[in-house]
């Protein structure tokens, strides 16, 4: 099929200079949604028809499977498919979809393609309690006759509750002959798309409809409300998708995924957490409360104690990281390493039961196994223009508040004395200290304060 994403929108409602489409819904514009879902129905050509916002959109969304046409003015539904339909390929129907209805499910449009066929007109309908707003689906004996407007509608048309989502279907060379015949006399003096039914009918040509298997599917953004109503909705949506995969929530009201997560089994999420871009969750590992994880992957009975940050970081088996803990890009963590509260690792590897409990920072470095980092210690790695490597050997103890001042090596079992400042290699098996002489002057008074 040829599918039309409409998203020329101007979104007064939303007051914001951003293009409404391109407003974030669990960390992704609205319109990435609905291309998503379109790509799932394996178009043989993909249409995004922009306006407001001028190049935001095209810039924002560009891709090698995406067309994009430019609306302008914004003259209504109808008017915004005229601006593809040059290049609508007429073997196959056309479907029309919304930038700003980003969670309409792939098995509803497959549904309202059944129904449709190659040579009817299929729209998705849904009905609603309060259908204030909407176009209503008029029908005689059953079978769709056209869609009226709320502004159009009589006082009895305003009373039916099954309305018209916008979405829709129809055979190509019959929908351009169609849109050709639109006329803008109406209320708002566009030209809607929703006429096409009454020429549709006049032709003798099917009209049908199709219905999702909820409501929400069907709700569309017009204002920060309507976003943040939306958002609920998928991250519950996407809570209880965990919750049937065995997953642990502590509160499937209280996570936030912005992305991919993947969860093994026995798997224990605590409350407030956020999960960005690509993150996998292996067997046994539990998140503490309020984490944000971004494209990272954590692997089996890891513990990820509360108020941690980790992004673009691995976490081996077994280990223990934070709480306050953040973990950086490159950050490769091996089995039962121990991160601990406000240590900080950057582009680094360590690995087996290695140790930094507490205030330090591991950056650009490589760190062998069993390695004990004190509080305070901190690699030098950036002298004001370039990034430098530390190696840290197996069994090495690093004490408290020393700087390993890079490039240096700390050799297989040495020892660095706290306070020490290493500015060459230290060798191997052997205690290095680096610290001024302790002097006291016993004439020395402390000052007072002048009155």
């Amino acid at each position: 099929m040829n599918i039309v994403i409409l998203a020329a929108g101007m979104g007064k409602r939303m007051h914001s200079d951003l293009p409404k489409v391109l407003h974030p819904l669990a960390g992704k514009p609205l319109l990435a949604h609905v291309v998503e879902t379109a790509r799932a129905l394996a178009p043989s050509k993909l249409f995004v028809v922009y306006g407001h916002g001028g190049e935001k959109v095209p810039q924002t969304m560009q891709a090698s499977d995406l067309a994009f046409v430019q609306q302008e003015p914004q003259l209504g539904t109808g008017h915004a498919v005229m601006q593809a339909a040059s290049q609508l390929d007429e073997s196959v129907p056309t479907l029309v979809l919304y930038g700003d209805v980003p969670l309409t499910a792939v098995a509803s449009l497959r549904r309202l393609s059944a129904a449709a066929g190659n040579d009817q007109l299929a729209i998705l309908t849904v009905d609603l309690d309060d259908p204030n707003g909407y176009g209503r689906i008029v029908r005689n004996d059953g079978r769709i006759v056209r869609i009226v407007e709320q502004k159009d509608a009589s006082e009895q048309e305003r009373m039916i509750g099954e309305v018209n989502t916008g979405i829709m279907i129809a055979p190509t060379a019959k929908l351009k002959r169609w849109l050709s015949a639109l006329s803008n006399r109406n209320a708002q003096e566009e030209y809607y798309l929703t006429d096409i039914v009454a020429q549709a009918v006049a032709e003798g040509v099917a009209v049908v409809s199709a219905q999702p298997d909820a409501v929400w599917e069907t709700l569309g953004v017009n204002s920060k409300v309507q976003l943040a109503e939306l958002e609920r909705i998928h991250q519950c949506n996407t809570a209880s998708v965990l919750l049937e995969q065995g997953v642990t929530l502590a509160d499937p009201a209280r996570i936030d995924v912005r992305g991919k997560l993947n969860c093994g089994r026995d798997v224990s999420i605590d409350v407030n957490c956020i999960f960005e871009g690509h993150v996998t969750l292996a067997d046994g590992v539990s998140i503490g409360a309020n984490c944000i994880i971004r494209d990272s992957n954590i692997l089996a009975g890891a513990q990820i104690r509360p108020f941690c940050h980790i992004d673009g970081a691995e976490v081996g088996a077994n280990s223990q990281i934070g709480p306050y803990a953040r973990l950086r890009p490159g950050a490769n963590l091996g089995e039962e390493v121990h991160i601990g509260n406000f240590v900080e690792i950057k582009n680094s590897r360590i690995a087996a039961q290695s140790k930094a409990n507490h205030l330090a920072y591991v950056g650009d470095s490589i760190v062998g196994s069993r390695v004990n980092i004190g509080a305070g210690a901190i690699t030098c790695n950036y002298d004001g223009a370039n990034k430098h490597q530390t190696v840290i050997e197996d069994d090495a103890f690093i004490g408290t508040n020393c700087e390993l001042v890079a490039p240096v090596r700390v050799g297989s079992g040495a020892t660095l004395g706290a306070g020490t400042t290493l500015t060459r290699d230290a060798p191997a098996g052997s205690l290095t200290v680096s610290r001024a002489k302790q002097v006291t002057i016993d004439t020395w008074k402390r000052p007072t304060k002048s009155k």
